[in-house]
């Protein structure tokens, strides 16, 4: 019936030269729509052949029927209701005549006019959406198809052109709500892909999440593994709604006949944007050569050609930067401005350059790349099915929240998510999917074996490498992350100390562009606890990080599996399902929860030799190798030794033998311990005697450098033992040394060898003129490693060689690194060493404090460093009762001041006439200091009442207001600014109590 409308419609049109669009109307949809929707069994099995038996072939017909004036039946067209997916019927011998042809003639809206008005009506008769008018080229032998624009051409009207999808024919089965039509019809971009290689979907979900970041919302899916009607029925009026359709195209994707669907629409509407997958147009475009290719195929081929101005391919090397370029190019066309959140000003996201005496190793990198990748080298069909680990499991009916968005194996089925979604909240359509039962979907075991012998899960996302101290493991996450990093949205790099591991997870907040600060002062339905502001603190850089955005993060050093502070189990830290993020752990831990570990070896003896030669590579005699030998032997092949040796060599005109000689002379240090060195850390400085040599005489070549005793680059390394395993600015590092007292000359004589290897020293650059200078020479002997952070220049000491330093100077160091902290401490930038130096001042849990300052000492540090540092925890972190106990740990020390002050003043009153004229002059200066004290006492009160006021903590604020307004009336009076903003804060107070 449709071909006799058609044929009537042929004669009664003016001759004109067409214009707008080609609409094709079909009252055979329903069986066509039965034919196309077969089984997903079925239809994979014709996806083997080159030759697709779905292929569409263009209508013979001589005429379009052209669009109506109506702009309400344009808008109509671009419902969701309406799918593209109808196929020409085949012409009938004898068309009947159509009845009452009303054909008008317009030339179509531009295209822009499209978006906006959708119909929510759905109408009886199926029509293919408004599409850019296609034609023949000039050549009338020549098939291909060129874009042309909507204004008439004279050429005569060219064959109609039918879309490849079936119409939808059928309903809804479940209750569907409006709200979910709207979210239908909302979509910006369509991502098709086919293929069930891992990492292709981890692509697909990467480029989703970062079209949402920029304000897209998209759908993607792979409609070959659906299995219903109505999911098929959805994506298809999703397809027909979007603006822009991506298609990531594989070499499977030719023999997918949803995919070459995809491809042939959205090239025919002109908005298709094809995206190459470890493969290129080239190896496409040669299968035109094939002759088994259909003509459906050669169509295909022929679209990706036209639409390939972008050139997005995508392989191992370059997936972070096509993202990137392909989210700025439909930021572009769509018009929209990018709303993602800029990353922090000067972070980078691995802090240390790359290495590049990195040798061997490269077993392990492969088997780090197989845990988190699988078998990269394979191809596409030896990929398991993949099986995201998730919580939520069983079969969803309507609509379902986006947080689910896992797919579990059950009853032999998976649990597909269609993924359509947005950057806030909204619900996601999901369909049960049978199995697969096609060529692509052989079952495969979920297990490789590694390199190691171990077995390893394909779909791992959390790999720990364990070793000794110095073995190497850091090394091996950095070559690990620099290799693959455009694997990855970004590289987050945490320090794992037990100490700074939960401030480091809450310092990414700033790198995300994530607010997890605690609540403000404002009227809330209900005041949250501290407990509860601090998990959603963490919940927040958890969610933003275990996504389908891939993140890399590597938590180096890993000292625990519990928090340090209140004992979070690690599980709480790191989720069972972290999404599209990888995470490596570096740690001494023989065993981490239940995670895939890898006992790091010692490097091979080649390796070890080629990294004691050094940066400059130099070539020795055979006799001398021997003694590089013995350094590998004396050191058990320990790369931070080993390191060591190289740079020595390098930085020194010495010889391997005048090395070992000198260095093997050096006396050992005494058995005595420390009551400030962890067990751990005495344990590994006994048994490893010739580190400790080594060290030691890298510490004579600093002092002995330029002649001159004290050296500042000397100074440098024995108070940054003292700081926080983190960067460190050279300019806080030598602040911190110029407070330290003279070193005294405790070393032996030494032998003409040793004299030896220091006359060496002169005229190798190593007699540090700045700062810098001296930074960069303890970088030079192998101490520290240079810092990727601007401005200035920054360092990071080897956790071995704060050990040993400890060992050397002692607590004078340490008050040395609080003296410079306090003045040159910035919380923003350094707020882990503000911590490490109220460790030492301070003390918490159940070790003692190490440094002991004076009074005026104390009231400066409290003033620039503690308090600062506990407002910026609170507020910018919601470490809320860490934050609290620093300031009642300020308090209670100034309490002790003021005890003080109390027993000198009662001593003075008591002494003799004689003693009191000694002693008078300095007794004015301790008054003064008694009310700074007193008055920092007051402000500490009242900066604790302020922030459990926002933790709900009404009586215990109150106390603390009541004891503030007391001593600030003594001190300052009723009406002084202090005390009148003291009353207000308790008013507050008692009217939130009132209020509860």
């Amino acid at each position: 019936m449709a071909m006799d409308e058609e044929g009537s419609l042929a004669g009664k049109l003016p001759q004109e030269p067409p214009s707008g669009l080609t609409i094709k109307i079909s009252t055979s949809g329903s069986k066509i729509g039965k034919n196309i929707l077969t089984p997903l069994g079925c239809s994979n099995s014709d996806s083997t052949s080159p030759n697709l038996k779905n292929s569409i072939e263009s209508s013979p017909c001589n005429s379009p029927l052209v669009s109506p004036p109506s702009s309400a039946f344009v808008s109509a067209l671009q419902s969701p209701y309406i799918s593209p997916r109808a196929i020409t019927p085949k012409p009938q011998e004898n068309p009947a005549p159509p009845e009452n042809p009303t054909p008008v003639s317009h030339s179509s809206p531009p295209f822009s006019s499209y978006r906006g008005s959708q119909s929510d009506d759905i109408p009886s008769s199926s029509y293919t959406p408004p599409s850019d008018q296609y034609e023949y080229s000039d050549d009338p032998t020549e098939a291909k198809l060129k874009y042309v624009t909507c204004v008439p051409v004279p050429d005569p009207a060219p064959p109609r052109i039918s879309f490849s999808f079936p119409v939808p024919r059928i309903s809804f089965k479940g209750p569907v709500s409006p709200a979910s039509n709207a979210k239908l019809r909302s979509c910006d971009v369509y991502i098709g892909y086919h293929g069930q290689n891992p990492n292709l979907m981890r692509f697909c979900k990467w480029l989703k999440s970062e079209l949402e970041l920029q304000g897209i919302v998209c759908f993607v899916a792979d409609r070959a593994k659906y299995s219903n009607t109505q999911s098929h029925e959805i994506a298809d009026r999703v397809i027909c709604s979007v603006t822009y359709g991506v298609v990531v195209v594989t070499n499977s994707s030719i023999l997918n006949h949803p995919s070459l669907e995809e491809i042939r629409f959205f090239a025919q509407k002109k908005n298709l944007v094809p995206i190459f997958f470890n493969t290129g147009l080239a190896e496409i475009t040669g299968l035109l050569n094939c002759n088994s290719i259909d003509k459906e195929c050669r169509e295909v081929i022929d679209g990706l050609v036209k639409s390939n101005e972008l050139k997005l391919e995508v392989n191992e090397g370059n997936g972070r930067s096509c993202v990137a370029k392909a989210a700025g190019i439909l930021r572009a066309k769509l018009g929209r401005k990018s709303v993602a959140e800029k990353a922090a000003e000067g972070f980078e996201e691995i802090p240390f350059p790359r290495n590049k005496c990195f040798v061997g190793r490269e077993k392990e990198i492969m088997e780090i790349e197989t845990a988190l990748f699988g078998c990269t080298d394979s191809s596409e069909q030896d990929y398991a099915v993949p099986i995201i680990k998730g919580e939520t499991s069983g079969q969803s009916e309507g609509l379902a929240d986006e947080e689910s968005d896992t797919f579990s194996s059950s009853r032999g089925g998976r649990f597909i998510n269609l993924e359509l979604g947005g950057k806030c909240k909204e619900p996601t359509l999901e369909a049960w999917v049978e199995p697969v039962t096609g060529r692509n979907s052989l079952k495969r075991s979920k297990y490789k074996k590694s390199k190691s012998g171990n077995y390893k899960t394909l779909d791992s996302s959390v790999f720990c490498i364990n070793g000794v101290t110095g073995i190497g493991k850091t090394e091996l996450a950095l070559e690990f992350a620099y290799r693959y990093s455009q694997r990855y949205k970004m590289v987050l790099w945490v320090g794992g100390e037990a100490r700074y591991f939960r401030q480091n997870l809450l310092n990414l907040s700033q790198n995300l562009g994530l607010d997890v600060s605690a609540d403000a002062e404002k009227e809330r339905g209900r005041i949250r606890s501290f407990k509860e502001q601090e998990n959603e603190a963490f919940e927040r850089v958890k969610r933003e990080l275990f996504r389908d955005m891939p993140y890399l993060l590597i938590i180096d050093n890993l000292e625990t599996e519990r928090e340090w502070w209140e004992g979070k189990d690690l599980h709480d830290l790191i989720p069972r399902n972290t999404g599209g993020t990888h995470v490596i752990i570096t740690t001494r831990l023989s065993k981490t929860m239940n995670f895939d570990i890898m006992q790091l070896p010692p490097l091979e003896l080649t390796d070890a030799m080629v990294l004691m030669r050094g940066k400059r590579r130099r070539d020795y005699p055979t006799e001398e190798l021997q003694f590089l030998h013995k350094f590998d032997e004396k050191l058990g092949r320990s790369n931070f030794g080993l390191w060591l040796v190289g740079s020595l060599l390098s930085e020194l005109a010495i010889s391997p033998c005048a090395l070992f000689e000198a260095v093997n002379q050096v006396p050992l240090e005494d058995g005595s311990t420390y009551s400030y060195m962890s067990m751990s850390d005495e344990h590994y400085c006994k048994s490893n005697p010739f580190l400790m040599k080594l060290l030691h005489f890298s510490f004579i070549i600093l002092q002995q450098t330029d002649g001159r005793k004290n050296l500042l680059a000397l100074r440098m390394l024995l108070v940054g033992a003292w700081f926080a395993p983190a960067p460190i600015s050279a300019t806080l590092l030598a602040t911190a040394a110029k407070n330290m007292p003279a070193i005294g000359n405790g070393f032996r004589k030494w032998t003409k060898c040793v004299s030896l290897a220091f006359s060496c020293c002169s005229g190798c650059g190593l007699a540090p003129q700045s700062e810098e200078d001296a930074a960069t020479l303890l970088v030079k002997l192998g101490l520290a490693r240079r810092v990727n952070r601007q401005p200035g220049c920054w360092i990071q000491f080897h956790p071995i060689t704060q050990v040993f330093a400890r060992r050397k100077e002692g607590l004078s160091a340490a008050k040395a690194t609080v003296q410079g902290v306090r003045k040159v401490g910035n919380p923003s930038i350094n707020t882990n060493h503000l911590w490490a130096s109220a460790f030492l001042v301070f003390g918490f849990k159940s070790e003692p404090p190490l440094v002991q300052l004076k009074a005026i000492d104390m009231v400066l540090y409290i003033k620039k460093t503690a308090v600062p540092l506990a407002i910026r925890a609170f507020t910018t972190f919601s470490i809320c009762n860490s934050a609290l106990e620093l300031l009642k740990v300020c308090t209670n020390v100034l309490e002790e001041v003021e005890k003080s002050f109390v027993s000198q003043i009662q001593d003075w009153c008591h002494g003799s006439l004689c003693w009191k004229r000694n002693i008078h002059g300095h007794q004015r200066v301790d008054e003064y200091l008694w009310q700074d004290v007193t008055l920092l006492k007051a402000s500490l009160l009242e900066t604790r009442a302020k922030l459990l006021l926002r933790g709900g903590h009404f009586d215990g604020g109150e106390e603390l207001c009541r004891t503030c307004i007391s001593i600030r009336t003594v001190m300052l009076g009723h009406d002084h600014a202090q005390t009148l903003a003291a009353q207000e804060t308790l008013a507050k107070l008692v009217r939130m109590r009132s209020k509860v």
